[in-house]
């Protein structure tokens, strides 16, 4: 058999399957808004009854799901907090109108009522939900299959975007995760990198701290005198140090995951930085959830960043906990600056005074709750900005102008397939494994046909069009 033939028999054999692949889904696409305002509703979940098969819409209110043949017949849910869910079988779910929710509120006054024996304050509601973690959350190993978008902009523009599919293995809440819970990138979708100020800046802090460069500055450095190879260096210290995957999962900031960790934000401490206010009771896909308004108790909140200033911050948000078990099904924390120091510097630095965004959603499985949807934002320290009295070109005042200056860091992680079986974990935990998202990765076609993604908005789809034409930082 010659070489050609071989080469069309492989070709041949590749596009049968990914036809085969193709019609063993079914396409469900649309959009969810509020029936009363008509405004999209976003991060909706969108998933099959009793699977873990699911999406989350985007800032649109847009979602795309993909959903094996055999479950044709099953029910698809979208449900959000305060609304009432949807439902529809797969088989018959229509596109051609949009998804209305309407609003569905438990009356609190009833509900309270009927629970004289119950935590009636917010913080003794979240008191109560922490000592129910050992029950609620997964209390043996488990693997979760997930994509990843990690995206860094400023006011303009992307300047670096990656989309991946990864695995996580978590061996259960009372392990330490710092110890146990890996991670691994599994396949690239999208990989684009334009951040030459900021490869530039972590480069400086690099050698600062490593080569004793103490008096050197970023903006004198020329990017054409150093090599690519390290500028990857100093940005994956950099990225692994702040927001790396590694420093998502295994850091204070997986709040309900690493709540039983010394130093942790809602560890036994908790009260000293948080108070928890009783808003009112909602309801979640027909399940009454309390609505926990998060806010700042006596003690600044930190993260204990090595090398960087994170402290002095108060904390803000809402928490939602299921009325009946206890269960954290969602977490909105961000962390806001407070103290002097940390408000001068942010205000410096990053022109905001919001540095950590985080949502955290779950969703119950086995009678479990497992993580289902990530979202963490945060400023990212590009550079300190042009200070000279020296008369300046408009090229020059571009570059600095506060637009493009200030820069933040996105990454969204949606959560889909649970594996439970010790045998298919053992062998998985046998490879080599590897959370390197800077890593070259041929693209796989047929992989990404077939997985569940989250939608890009339309803002973010011309941004990744422009991106997409322009040179690669890692073109040497």
């Amino acid at each position: 058999m010659n070489q050609t033939y071989q080469k069309q028999c492989l070709f041949l054999c590749c596009f049968l399957f990914s036809i085969a692949i193709t019609f063993g889904q079914t396409e469900l696409k649309n959009k969810v808004v509020d029936f009363s305002t008509l405004l999209p509703i976003e991060s909706a979940s969108v998933y099959i009854k009793n699977t873990t098969i699911g999406t989350v819409t985007n800032q649109d209110g847009k979602f795309l799901l993909q959903v094996p043949k055999e479950l044709s017949n099953d029910t698809l849910i979208i449900s959000s907090i305060g609304y009432k869910s949807f439902k529809a079988v797969v088989n018959e779910f229509d596109a051609s109108e949009e998804i209305y929710l309407e609003e569905d509120i438990a009356a609190l006054d009833e509900v309270i009522l009927i629970a004289e024996t119950r935590p009636k304050t917010g913080n003794d509601i979240v008191l109560k939900a922490l000592e129910k973690l050992p029950v609620n959350l997964p209390d043996s190993a488990y693997i979760q299959k997930g994509f990843l978008r990690h995206k860094e902009r400023n006011a303009k523009e992307f300047k670096w975007l990656i989309e991946s599919a990864i695995t996580v293995y978590d061996s259960g809440y009372a392990s330490d995760a710092n110890d146990y819970l890996k991670i691994n990138v599994d396949e690239v979708r999208k990989s684009y990198d334009l951040r030459d100020v900021d490869s530039l800046f972590s480069y400086s802090s690099y050698l600062k701290r490593y080569e004793n460069y103490k008096k050197l500055k970023a903006k004198n450095l020329r990017r054409d005198t150093i090599k690519t190879a390290s500028l990857i260096k100093a940005i994956k210290w950099n990225d692994t140090r702040v927001n790396g995957l590694e420093n998502l999962f295994k850091g204070k900031l997986n709040i309900v995951r690493n709540s039983n960790r010394v130093k942790a934000l809602f560890g036994q401490d908790i009260l000293n930085k948080h108070q928890f206010t009783l808003d009112t009771i909602l309801v979640d896909n027909d399940r009454k959830i309390y609505k926990i308004k998060i806010s700042d108790s006596k003690d600044f909140v930190g993260l204990d960043t090595e090398g960087i200033y994170n402290e002095g911050y108060k904390a803000q948000g809402w928490l939602y906990i299921y009325w009946d078990n206890y269960a954290i099904k969602k977490l909105e924390y961000e962390l806001v600056a407070a103290s002097d120091a940390q408000k001068s510097r942010s205000k410096t630095l990053f022109g905001t005074q919001t540095n950590h965004k985080l949502i955290i959603s779950y969703m119950e499985y086995n009678e479990k709750m497992y993580p289902n949807y990530i979202y963490y934002e945060t400023p990212k320290l590009v550079n300190v900005g042009l200070k000279t009295n020296e008369k300046l070109t408009e090229e020059e005042k571009a570059k600095y102008y506060n637009e493009e200056r200030f820069y933040y860091t996105v990454q969204e992680i949606l959560f889909s397939d649970i594996i439970e079986d010790d045998v298919v974990i053992e062998n998985a935990l046998q490879k080599p494994w590897d959370s390197d998202i800077f890593a070259p990765r041929p693209y796989n076609n047929a992989f990404w046909k077939n997985y569940n993604i989250i939608l890009e908005s339309e803002e973010d789809e011309q941004l990744i069009k422009d991106l997409s034409k322009r040179a690669s930082l890692f073109k040497q």
